[in-house]
C-alpha cells in the first residue's frame, strides 16, 4: 500500500487528489492549518465522514508551510512514498496586498519540504504545484517547458523561486522531485474568489434573486482554462515516471474572462451586459494579458491529455452553482 503526503488538502486540487489517491489504493495523509474556528473541509467532507475507501483510510494532521519542525516530523513519520505539495496562498491579486506573507508560505515553505526531505533521508517523490502565472508577461505563445519566466505578481515571483529550488534539490541531492506547470484549472469545487467561480455564484445568485449585479475587474485577460479534476491526474502520473521531470498542464486553447461570461449567461438565456459591473478596485497592478499552453511533452511522455472542453467545463459550473 503507498502513501501519500498532501498539503493543501482542502483545496479544490487537493480535495480531487485525494479522492484519486484513495481510488487507487493509496494511504492517504493531508496537512491541514489549525484555525480558531471550524476548519474549511467542506471539498473533504465526504471523505471525512467515509473514511474508508478502497479498504484504506484518510487521515489529517495539523501543520503549516511556515513551520519546518512539524514538516520534519511528519515526513519522518509518515514516511510517505510521495508527497504533493498543494497549499499555498494562491490568490493573485491578494498576493499583491500581503506579499511577504505570499513569499514565506509559496516560496520558502516549498523549501521547508524538500530540507525535510532531505534531512530525513525518506525515499519518497516530490510533486511542486507550479503556475502558468510565472510565464506572466509571455516571451513565446503558447508557453511550453522551455519559454523563459517573467512573472508579474508577488505570487508568480514566489512560484518561479518555488520552481528553481526544487530542480535545485533535483540536480544537487538526487531527489524525485517534478513541477507540474499547470494552467488554469477550474470546477465547482474552485474558491469562490477566483474569477470563473465568482461568476457562476454570481450568475445563480442573480437567478436566485439575492443579487442584482455582479462586480469583476479586467474581462480582457485570456486564460486557458481546464478542469481540475483531469489536472490532479497529471499530477499524480508525474510521480509515476522513472525519472523525475517538469511537464506542462493546459488545454492549448485560450478564452477572456469575457467569453466565459458571455457562455455561463447565455446558459441561463441571459446577457450578461445588464448585470455586470466593472469595478477598478479588482484589476491587478500589473496584468498578465495572455496564457495559453502547450502540453505536448505531458502527451507524448505521460501519455496525459485534457478530457474537458471549455463549454463542457463552463455548464458544469453553472450547473452546480444554480443547484
Amino acid at each position: 500500500m503507498k502513501k501519500a503526503i498532501i498539503t493543501g488538502i482542502t483545496g479544490q486540487d487537493g480535495s480531487y487528489l485525494a479522492d484519486l489517491l484513495l481510488e487507487k489504493g493509496y494511504e492517504v495523509h493531508g496537512i491541514i492549518r489549525r484555525h480558531s474556528t471550524i476548519t474549511n473541509s467542506s471539498r473533504i467532507d465526504h471523505l471525512i465522514e467515509n473514511p474508508e475507501i478502497n479498504g484504506v483510510k484518510l487521515f489529517l494532521h495539523y501543520g503549516d508551510l511556515f513551520d519546518g519542525c512539524s514538516l520534519h516530523r511528519l515526513i519522518e513519520k509518515i514516511n510517505p512514498d510521495e508527497i504533493y505539495n498543494l497549499a499555498a496562498q494562491s490568490h493573485v491579486r491578494v498576493s499583491f496586498d500581503i506579499p511577504e506573507y505570499t513569499g514565506d508560505i509559496v516560496g520558502l515553505g516549498t523549501t521547508r519540504i524538500l530540507e525535510a526531505i532531505r534531512d530525513t533521508r525518506v525515499k519518497t517523490k516530490f510533486y511542486q504545484a507550479s503556475s502558468s502565472e510565472m510565464y506572466g508577461l509571455v516571451q513565446e505563445v503558447p508557453q511550453k517547458e522551455t519559454t523563459p519566466f517573467y512573472p508579474r505578481s508577488p505570487y508568480a515571483c514566489a512560484k518561479v523561486y518555488s520552481y528553481w529550488i526544487t530542480v535545485n534539490y533535483r540536480e544537487s541531492y538526487g531527489i524525485h522531485a517534478s513541477n507540474g506547470i499547470l494552467f488554469n484549472h477550474e470546477s465547482p469545487r474552485r474558491g469562490e474568489t477566483f474569477v470563473t467561480r465568482k461568476i457562476t455564484r454570481g450568475l445563480a445568485d442573480i437567478l436566485h434573486g439575492r443579487a442584482k449585479e455582479l462586480r469583476l475587474g479586467n474581462l480582457d485577460a485570456k486564460r486557458d482554462w481546464g478542469y481540475a479534476k483531469d489536472y490532479v491526474e497529471g499530477m499524480w502520473l508525474m510521480l509515476q515516471q522513472e525519472k523525475p521531470d517538469d511537464y506542462v498542464l493546459a488545454t492549448n486553447e485560450t478564452y477572456s474572462v469575457k467569453d466565459f461570461l458571455v457562455e455561463a449567461f447565455s446558459q441561463k438565456g441571459l446577457k450578461w451586459e445588464d448585470y455586470v459591473v466593472i469595478d477598478p478596485k479588482y484589476f491587478r497592478p500589473a496584468e498578465v494579458d495572455l496564457l495559453i499552453g502547450d502540453y505536448s511533452k505531458a502527451k507524448k511522455q505521460l501519455g496525459w491529455q485534457p478530457k474537458v472542453k471549455f463549454k463542457e467545463l463552463v455548464k458544469m459550473m453553472v450547473e452546480a452553482d444554480c443547484e
